[in-house]
């Protein structure tokens, strides 16, 4: 039995990747959180039509540093810094740093005035927004990331040697459509104009995509709409975005094989190969993985009966659930099912080492050419 796999269509990606880029104000830079997928592929194929790259650990600076030598980091982020971290983003040549709090504020400020470099930061504020329909909220009230308006307001006013700030970061939100996040865009820019002078505004990323609609896509040209009128309305402002799963959600797919078919208590189960330890996805968000199935040629297996299935992994816990689906059609032992929108936060957020079972490979090309071709007889090599 082959292992499952990822299959990665970076030609895909890199239209993708160019629609969004089109799509925007060219004085909107577009940046790339590492975090939704940290693929070297992923990372070459993006580096020629982002603007940069937003890290969030030392791991992923020594990512960027070994894939793409002699690219500093546009951004450092993240909660929880430690010196080291701090350290390790300012000798990468991090153009700007994301700070959590005014004490990490100090404490680069410190590390910075000792090697004698000025540190380019931006404040990252909780501020309170308003979005209707967001799937994750993490503005407004108490929260671990980011910094209260007032506690901004100050260190802007009164930075610790060593440190410039140039602006603001807010990353409010995520599960935002066009219109929702063009609003809450403008609300962060007007707030850090106001308040704290911001020459610069990262307004983060959060962009919705909907695993129920595998074929549908965040409204970018609405959204770049928006941030143009946002920017006309500041014209020496430098304005800037940092997407991950809306970029590369939809360029991978985790294909795997159908070990067994059964019924228990009048429902459908199909067992495949591999799991959540691999695609943490549908567990993490709560949600069906959409996926389709290529039946095996030749095989004469048990097979569903085309109504309902859950789909399960190897795992050893009844939260190895992979999908549900009323509409997948007869599925039999062989087949191949191969789980579209597994290009973020995926593999890179999978408990792998649950039970130890070996991981999946990796692949480039057409998952749906790969997939046809593993149900034909010519499993990927």
């Amino acid at each position: 039995m082959t292992r499952p796999l990822y299959v990665h269509d970076l030609d895909a990606l890199a239209t993708h990747a160019r629609s969004i880029r089109d799509a925007l104000p060219r004085r909107v830079e577009l940046l790339y959180a590492v975090k939704a997928n940290p693929d070297p592929g992923v990372l070459r194929t993006l580096a020629g039509v982002v603007d940069g790259f937003e890290a969030a650990s030392r791991g992923e600076l020594r990512r960027l540093a070994e894939v793409l030598p002699g690219r500093a980091p546009a951004a450092y982020a993240g909660p929880g810094k430690t010196d080291e971290d701090l350290a390790a983003a300012l000798a990468a040549g991090a153009r700007r740093i994301h700070v959590e709090s005014p004490a990490e504020l100090r404490r680069l400020g410190a590390l910075a005035t000792a090697t004698g470099r000025t540190a380019q930061v931006l404040l990252r504020v909780n501020l309170p927004v308003d979005a209707p329909g967001a799937s994750l909220v993490m503005g407004g009230g108490p929260s671990p990331f980011g910094m209260d308006p007032a506690d901004a307001v100050e260190c802007a006013r009164r930075p610790p040697a060593g440190i410039e700030v140039r602006g603001v970061h807010a990353h409010l939100a995520s599960g935002l459509d066009a219109p929702l996040a063009g609003a809450v865009a403008a609300a962060v820019v007007r707030w850090a104009v106001a308040d704290v002078a911001a020459a610069e505004v990262d307004v983060g990323g959060g962009m919705a995509v909907d695993y129920t609609d595998p074929a549908g896509r965040f409204d970018w040209a609405g959204y770049g709409r928006a941030l143009a009128g946002v920017a006309d309305a500041y014209p020496g402002l430098r304005l800037r975005i940092e997407p991950g799963r809306s970029v590369t959600a939809y360029c991978g797919a985790y294909l795997t094989e159908v070990i067994d078919v059964k019924r228990s208590y009048g429902e459908w189960f199909v067992v495949v190969a591999g799991g959540t330890h691999h695609l943490r996805t549908p567990a993490a968000k709560g949600h069906a993985q959409p996926f389709r199935a290529y039946r095996r040629s030749g095989a004469d297996g048990p097979r569903t009966d085309g109504g309902p299935v859950t789909v399960v992994g190897q795992l050893c816990t009844p939260k190895d659930v992979l999908s549900r689906s009323a509409t997948a059609g007869p599925i039999g032992v062989g087949d191949v099912l191969a789980f579209a929108m597994a290009g973020a936060y995926a593999w890179n957020i999978s408990h792998r080492d649950f039970l130890l079972h070996e991981p999946p490979l990796f692949r480039i090309g057409d998952p749906d050419e790969v997939a046809a071709g593993w149900a034909a007889g010519s499993p990927p090599s």
